[in-house]
C-alpha cells in the first residue's frame, strides 16, 4: 500500500489522540492493528482501504486465526478496523462499513478471581502508623470500597475525594468521568493519610497518593505494595490491584443484585461486561446447593 493511501490511516490515528483523547498506548495498539491490515491488503493485491469488502475482512480474521492469533486479539483487530472504517465514512471516503457484520471467533470467557469477605477483611487489617503504611491502608481500602482500576487510583489528585459527601470523582477509560461512593472505613483511612501526607509529598505535588520520593506513586509501586501486604496477611492466592475491583463488584452484587448500579460504579460502557459477575454469584449458589440440598449431596 503506497504512502498516499496509508496517509488516511495516519489522519485517523491523529484523530484518536487529538479528538478522542485516547492514551498513547491505545493509539499504538490501533497503529499495530492497522499495519497488519495494510500488510493483508498488500498480500491480497488490495490497493486501498476503501477497496475492502466484508469478504476481505472475514478472510483477514480467518488468516489471523490460522496464524495462531487468539480470538480476543482478532476481536481487537476487527474492532480497530471497524472504528477506522467509521472514520472513513465520516470523512466521506466510504458509504458503508465492511466490518459491520464481520465477527471474530468466540472468546472463551474466564470468570475473574475474587477474595471472599473474610480474606478481604484479613488483608485490610494493616497495622502501623508509619507514613508509608498509613498510605497503603488508605489505598487498599479505597480500592475495595469503590472498585477503582489501578490507573484510576494512581491518577487521583487532591480534592478528588469528597470526605464530607462520601464520594470520589474518577477519570476512567476514554477520559470518562464518574462519581463513585466511598465507604466509611475508606474515608477514615484517607482522612488519616491526608494528615500525614505532608511528610512524603514534594512541594507542589497534586497527587493524592505519593511515593517515598514525594512524587505521584507509580502503578508498579502499588502492585508491589499490594503483594507485600497480601504476603503479610497470609493470603495464599495471588493478589493484585484488579482483584479488589473484582471482589468489590461480586460482594456488592451478592448483597444487592443491582446490576445497573454496579455497572455505573465500575464505569462499564456495556452491561454485558458487568454481567460476568452474575456468573460468579450463580457459581457460589451452585456450590451452596450442592452442599446443602438432600438430592444434590453425593454419597461418599
Amino acid at each position: 500500500m503506497d504512502a498516499r493511501h496509508w496517509q488516511t490511516a495516519e489522519h485517523f490515528l491523529e484523530h484518536l489522540t487529538l479528538e478522542r483523547r485516547l492514551s498513547a498506548n491505545t493509539a499504538r495498539s490501533y497503529r499495530r492493528d492497522l499495519v497488519c491490515l495494510a500488510e493483508f491488503c498488500d498480500r491480497q493485491s488490495i490497493a486501498a482501504f476503501t477497496d475492502l469488502r466484508s469478504h476481505h475482512l472475514r478472510r483477514f480474521a480467518a488468516v489471523s486465526h490460522a496464524g495462531g492469533l487468539s480470538p480476543r486479539s482478532i476481536q481487537r483487530r476487527l474492532s480497530g478496523a471497524r472504528s477506522f472504517m467509521n472514520y472513513l465514512i465520516r470523512e466521506g471516503h466510504l458509504k458503508n462499513n465492511p466490518v459491520a457484520d464481520v465477527s471474530a471467533p468466540q472468546v472463551p470467557r474466564n470468570l475473574p478471581n475474587t477474595l471472599d469477605v473474610d480474606q478481604m477483611a484479613r488483608l485490610l487489617k494493616i497495622e502501623g502508623d508509619e507514613p508509608e503504611t498509613v498510605r497503603d491502608r488508605a489505598m487498599l481500602e479505597l480500592f475495595y470500597s469503590s472498585g477503582l482500576r489501578l490507573a484510576e487510583l494512581v491518577g487521583l489528585d487532591l480534592g478528588a475525594v469528597d470526605l464530607a459527601d462520601g464520594t470520589v470523582r474518577v477519570t476512567g477509560k476514554g477520559n470518562k468521568t464518574r462519581i463513585v461512593p466511598v465507604g466509611r472505613q475508606a474515608r477514615e483511612q484517607i482522612r488519616d493519610w491526608l494528615l500525614i501526607r505532608v511528610q512524603l509529598a514534594g512541594s507542589g505535588e497534586r497527587a493524592l497518593f505519593v511515593s517515598t520520593r514525594g512524587r505521584r506513586i507509580s502503578p508498579r509501586s502499588v502492585q508491589m505494595r499490594v503483594r507485600y501486604w497480601a504476603l503479610r496477611a497470609g493470603v495464599s492466592q495471588r493478589v493484585y490491584p484488579h482483584l479488589f475491583r473484582h471482589s468489590f463488584a461480586t460482594h456488592v452484587l451478592e448483597s444487592s443484585s443491582d446490576l445497573r448500579g454496579v455497572q455505573e460504579m465500575l464505569g462499564h460502557a456495556d452491561i454485558s461486561t458487568t454481567q460476568i459477575y452474575t456468573h460468579l454469584n450463580f457459581q457460589h449458589l451452585a456450590q451452596v446447593y450442592d452442599k446443602a440440598h438432600p438430592r444434590a449431596r453425593l454419597k461418599k
